[in-house]
């Protein structure tokens, strides 16, 4: 029965990260729409800090793209690819055919973070 309840909860845990939060935005927006209805409805304009918090999911939140962004994520990705490998090395000493599949996995976001420094070593150069 193990065998059948850890897959289960582990495919459930992740669907539970990504469905209730989202659950709850769409909850917050649609009592935020009600409340700007009966505004609207009883004649009250709408004060611009409301408009404000009505769009602030349609603009850009972090950093804007740039050069400093990109070596900096793609430094984070080499760390996670170095992670992955060196777990796989750990792994390996146990285990010695765990070795390669795990080092060939690590090697995709080594990939990824040669993509971002490159991209952001090449932007450099541009105004």
């Amino acid at each position: 029965m193990e065998g059948i309840l850890v897959p289960i909860s582990f495919f459930a845990m992740i669907a539970a990260i990504v469905v209730v939060p989202r659950y709850f935005k769409s909850q917050e927006r649609q009592k935020m729409a009600e409340t700007i209805r009966t505004a609207i409805d009883k004649g009250q304009p709408l004060p611009p800090e409301v408009v404000d918090a009505m769009t602030s999911d349609l603009k850009v939140k972090g950093l804007p793209p740039s050069p400093q962004r990109d070596l900096r994520t793609g430094v984070i990705w080499l760390f996670v690819a170095g992670g992955l490998a060196a777990f796989g090395l750990l792994v390996g000493v146990e285990e010695p055919d765990a070795t390669y599949p795990l080092l060939a996995f690590a090697a995709f976001p080594a990939f990824v973070g040669a993509a971002f420094i490159a991209l952001g070593l090449l932007n450099k150069s541009k105004p």
